[in-house]
């Protein structure tokens, strides 16, 4: 078979891949080979293809393809997350479409329509990934919801509930309005908004004062409604001002409460008055004040339903004209109906307790406003896309306190390896400072909590109704629980109940612990810590040896990606233009040890180009017959060239071993990548073009050698760089074995990983390195003082060492047709105007070539150019340095002002240094 002129790679990719998960080639028969295993985080069932997942995944498909070339049962387990909260809210948003709605039907109807939806719509990213490539054992494809893994979580949460480890208890909770459920602080994002800080006076009771002869105590706040349920002021137990008055009482206008003053570090007494307002029933700072101050929280007073409207508190203090008010003014509707904070300010100023602000105008002047202009830092739900209330109600919790200290001490011990190891202080500090984790979520698609209520309230946690039934007793009524699991709570069991666990399955006895994870940094506490927590609790075993987080992928000027911002890049676009293996192999060579990438289509176009390079290299290999190897063992070669090429083999077989024992996927991309493309491209496949050159005999030791080496070589490059471009890899493997008209006994995804195991003469080697090293400095030489590339020059070399003396009259041919010397004479240069440049020579030092420039070029023209850009670099290079180190532009400019000009700077230091050392050449 023939190779098409032009490489396309929409041509091969979709052939490849059905031909691989229909051959069942992404998990090989072998049982007795060492396990490696792998999971993917597991996208959910509602998503689609972003380009973090693309970095994602191509790092895990890099791994798995490397360790199953290397003769591993190398496993991806791969599935989906039923996700909870966005499964539910894309149900709901088309039954909207219908002006239907969720409450319309019953709880067993809604999940019904949600296993529909998940059936015809759901799960369009598995498609997606299989367009990038990725090679996951599809035959066992997982999905959080299914059977057996509903029957792990509810193992889990029976065990864990029975240990004293999960309780449920009535405390504050991020409640998201919109979304009507309780979401973790991981789901919370601070925004900063525009706001107010307003001052209220709350009177002391009757014959109270302060030492400043004030019958108030004023208070400041940015969420004035919530006075409403406010059931305490707190002052600092060292603050002066106020130790009169702690023990005393403050009437709360408008409710007429009467709330205690108390003593309590929280207050600070150096910000505003000194003393806060306290609504433990709906701030998380106050909650704890509340429980400090002797409230017990089932007497904490709550003022919002799940809608955040008001309700009436349990003392039935709240005036009635506020009774079902939203907590703000609705933005959807007549701009006259007012919110209760709205109306709080307006009560609280018509009753004189509205302490004004007073501010400057731009002339001077002084204003009165009802309240201080802010930014404040507030939450949102990173979902329902509402401000989060605190909200007291009744919920479930985890212990992860105690669930912590085992992950903590693996971390510690090296048990578990964190890559990279910055990541570990960042570790430590979440862990050791771990609150309560709620896990309760009020929604109906999810693991419905295995826990039954009698009608007195008393609670019987089962694996089965059945189980809790016998618990609670005959004739007890039951009622099950109707919240459901946290979606991070069953995702946590990911690395051992994909494996069949809590059954002892082969598999899991076999692949768990797992090899390494690789996930975003992003999720470090999301996933990757609660795996740590479930899996040495539930196993004894750590869930993986290793964990690699890698960074974001962000825009080309550095900003996170976002549709706000309408910088998010598509990478199935970036796919139909350039090819899988052009992005891939972009990912690999940019991800540096989870340092952020930036995005840069030029890359991707040039790895595309890579690509096309290594299909022209192979369209020359059969054009000269050169074919498959039947060995995986290096030919035997006198050549110096031949024998060169197969050191270089091995040398980068070694480098990549190294870099993916380390996760340095750009130190494995950057040596397949300069061995193929300056190596053998460049250097190999020019240094053998004679052999196979018109007049050769193509039956002679020379060209029988070559074909044979050449081809060896070939296969070793798709072989290493299969992981990275396993498309264009594969086709290639094929094509060449076609071209003698055989076929390859296994496909290249199952092949085995180079081991050369061959002796090379060094003394060959270095001949080879010497012409290559001459070659680049001749060419470079040229290209600096104006000398066409094809000028055929003299060279004089006044003390060759014996590796150039050696070269020069057994390879003058090479060095003609390569670095277009001719000819080469050991000895003296004559008197003139010449450049001299080098070639190494290992151990001995550099050998020195004087070339005569008289004729050549005009030296004394040549040096005023030279001088002439030199100083403009050397000017403008000082310009940058100046204004890189001025602080005020360094922190006050634009980030991408600030890259420019350092790489500005970058360049013209180079400039300075090429120009500098053109000008020394000639003297």
């Amino acid at each position: 078979m023939t190779l098409p002129t032009t490489f396309n790679p929409a041509e091969i990719e979709a052939r490849w891949y059905e031909h691989w998960e229909t051959n069942g080639c992404f998990r090989p028969e072998r049982p007795d080979a060492e396990a490696f295993t792998i999971v993917n985080p597991p996208p959910n069932v509602t998503g689609s293809l972003h380009i973090g997942h693309a970095l994602d995944n191509t790092l895990q498909d890099i791994v798995i393809r490397y360790e199953r070339l290397r003769g591993k049962d190398a496993l991806w387990v791969v599935g989906m997350d039923h996700a909870g909260i966005a499964t539910q809210m894309v149900v709901e948003r088309q039954l909207e479409t219908r002006q239907d709605k969720r409450t319309n039907y019953t709880r067993e109807e809604f999940v019904e329509k949600v296993w529909q939806w998940k059936e015809e719509s759901g799960g369009s990213i598995t498609g997606q990934l299989r367009r990038l490539g990725c090679s996951m054992d599809w035959s066992r494809e997982q999905f959080t919801m299914d059977p057996h893994f509903t029957k792990a979580v509810t193992r889990v949460f029976v065990d864990l509930y029975n240990d004293g480890l999960i309780y449920r208890d009535k405390r504050l909770v991020n409640w998201d309005p919109k979304l009507r459920t309780a979401i973790s602080d991981l789901e919370v994002e601070q925004q900063t908004i525009s706001g107010n800080f307003w001052h209220f006076k709350y009177p002391l009771e009757d014959g109270v004062t302060l030492d400043d002869g004030r019958d108030y105590i004023e208070v400041a706040t940015t969420r004035p409604e919530t006075m409403l349920a406010d059931m305490a002021v707190a002052v600092h137990p060292e603050d002066e001002r106020y130790a009169s008055v702690v023990g005393k009482h403050v009437i709360l206008p408008i409710t007429g409460r009467r709330v205690p003053i108390v003593a309590d570090e929280h207050a600070d007494p150096e910000l505003g008055s000194g003393a806060v307002k306290i609504t433990p029933g709906h701030d998380f700072n106050d909650f704890e004040v509340g429980k400090r101050a002797g409230i017990a929280p089932a007497d904490m007073l709550n003022m919002f339903d799940g809608d955040a409207n008001v309700v009436q508190t349990a003392d039935g203090l709240i005036p009635q004209e506020f009774i079902g008010l939203h907590r703000f003014r609705r933005e959807k509707v007549a701009s006259e109906e007012k919110g209760a904070r709205e109306l709080v300010v307006e009560r609280m100023k018509e009753l004189g307790c509205l302490i004004p602000h007073v501010a400057k105008t731009k002339k001077g002047e002084e204003v009165e406003m009802d309240a201080e202009p802010r930014q404040i830092a507030t939450p949102f739900g990173d979902r329902g896309g509402v401000v989060i209330e605190p909200w007291l109600t009744d919920q479930w919790y985890v212990d992860v306190e105690k669930l912590a200290k085992r992950p903590i001490e693996a971390v510690r011990s090296g048990e578990v390896e964190i890559v990279p190891a910055s990541w570990e202080k960042t570790f430590f500090n979440w862990m050791e400072n771990i609150l309560p984790w709620c896990i309760s979520r009020q929604l109906w698609w999810g693991h419905r909590i295995p826990a039954w209520f009698s009608l007195d309230g008393e609670v019987f946690v089962a694996e089965t109704y059945e189980e809790a039934q016998a618990q609670a007793g005959e004739g007890v009524a039951l009622q099950q629980d109707a919240d459901v699991l946290d979606t991070w709570f069953s995702s946590a069991l990911w690395p051992f109940a994909t494996l069949g666990w809590p059954d002892k399955t082969d598999l899991f006895e076999k692949h768990y612990p797992n090899s390494l994870l690789i996930s975003g940094f992003d999720i470090l506490f999301f996933w990757d810590a609660r795996m740590l927590m479930w899996g040495y609790y539930n196993t004894g075993e750590r869930p993986w040896d290793r964990l690699y987080l890698h960074g974001l992928v962000r825009a080309p000027d550095g900003q996170k990606m976002s549709k706000s911002k309408g910088n998010v890049v598509d990478p199935l676009g970036l796919i139909d233009q350039y090819g899988a293996d052009a992005l891939r192999f972009f990912m690999a060579a940019m991800e540096s040890q989870g340092r952020d990438i930036k995005m840069d289509e030029k890359r991707i176009e040039g790895y595309r180009n890579f690509a096309t390079k290594l299909w022209n290299a192979a369209r020359f290999c059969q054009s000269n017959g050169i074919g498959a190897s039947g060995s995986v063992k290096a030919p035997t070669a006198r050549l110096a060239a031949n024998q060169w090429i197969i050191g270089e083999v091995a040398e980068t077989a070694r480098a990549i071993e190294k870099a993916m024992e380390d996760l340095r996927f750009d130190a494995a991309a950057s040596a397949i990548y300069h061995f193929v493309w300056d190596r053998f491209c460049d250097w190999y496949l020019e240094l053998i073009k004679p052999v196979f050159g018109e007049g050769a005999d193509p039956d002679a030791m020379p060209a029988v050698e070559t074909r044979e080496v050449a081809g060896w070589a070939l296969d070793q490059i798709l072989v290493m760089l299969h992981p990275f471009m396993p498309f264009i890899t594969e086709e290639l493997w094929h094509s060449q074995a076609e071209l003698a008209g055989a076929k390859r006994p296994y496909e290249l995804i199952v092949a085995k990983w180079p081991e050369p195991d061959a002796e090379v003469s060094k003394a060959a080697t270095d001949a080879i390195d010497w012409v290559i090293d001459l070659t680049t400095n001749v060419r470079s030489a040229k290209n600096e003082l104006g000398i066409a590339p094809g000028a055929k020059l003299a060279a004089f070399v006044p003390s060759p060492s014996d590796l150039a003396a050696s070269t020069i009259e057994r390879s003058s041919a090479a060095i003609e047709r390569l670095a277009r010397l001719t000819p080469v004479t050991l000895g003296e240069a004559p008197q003139g105007p010449a450049m001299q440049v080098t070639a190494q020579a290992g151990s001995e030092g550099a050998d020195v070539f004087v070339i005569p420039l008289e004729g050549i070029i005009d030296i004394e023209a040549e040096k005023a150019r030279l001088a002439k850009a030199l100083e403009a670099s050397r000017k403008e290079a000082k310009s940058l340095e100046g204004r890189l180190g001025n602080p005020n532009f360094v922190e006050k400019a634009k980030p991408e002002a600030v890259e420019k000009a350092r790489e500005d700077h970058a360049h013209h230091t180079s400039e300075i240094e090429r120009l500098e050392a053109a000008l020394a050449r000639l003297g």
